[in-house]
């Protein structure tokens, strides 16, 4: 959870220090996508290698193999979703972060329970679910209202002082 609650806020903050208003977005996302070989491909394969499991993806279960991938593949593009998101805002600020990571993170729970519901629907059907489960959703969807609606304020630009003018010279110097 606290790696995701950060991940938004360190995104947009590496995508400024890209100092490119026009590709820092998308620098920031090819340097995700570095972070996401060292912890999802090399680290896996170390710790499948110390177990003494077969880190040879292609022969596994063709099930397991596509469904992982399709998974890993929609997360990098809800990766990319953010990062874009970021710049949709008209003057894209710090303060748009709680805004999209909101939506993002009060709607994949909806999403999640509707996809999950449909690809393993709970014995009984629509009758199983219970009245708590429905009210999270909606608490969940007023939650990233709420957030959106009422995030801070972005702080005031700091205004440069105004420039002093040189004394006059007097006349005749």
């Amino acid at each position: 959870v606290a790696s995701w609650g950060v991940y938004g806020v360190f995104l947009h903050t590496g995508t400024m220090g890209m100092a490119d208003p026009a590709n820092g977005r998308i620098k920031a996302f090819l340097l995700v996508g570095f972070a996401y070989f060292l912890t999802a491909v090399l680290a896996p394969v170390a710790i499948l290698m110390s177990k003494g499991a077969s880190a040879a993806f292609w022969t596994y279960p063709a099930k397991g193999f596509w469904w992982s991938l399709i998974a890993g593949t929609v997360g990098a593009i809800g990766a990319l979703g953010v990062l874009l998101a970021f710049g949709a805002a008209p003057k894209p600020t710090a303060a748009y972060v709680p805004v999209v990571m909101s939506i993002i993170f009060a709607g994949a729970p909806i999403v999640n329970a509707i996809v999950a519901f449909c690809m393993h629907p709970p014995e009984g059907g629509l009758s199983a679910i219970k009245p708590q489960f429905l009210l999270g959703i909606v608490l969940a969807a007023v939650g990233g209202c709420l957030v959106t609606l009422y995030k801070p304020d972005a702080p005031a630009p700091v205004k440069a002082p105004p420039a002093q003018s040189a004394p006059a010279k007097p006349a005749g110097n």
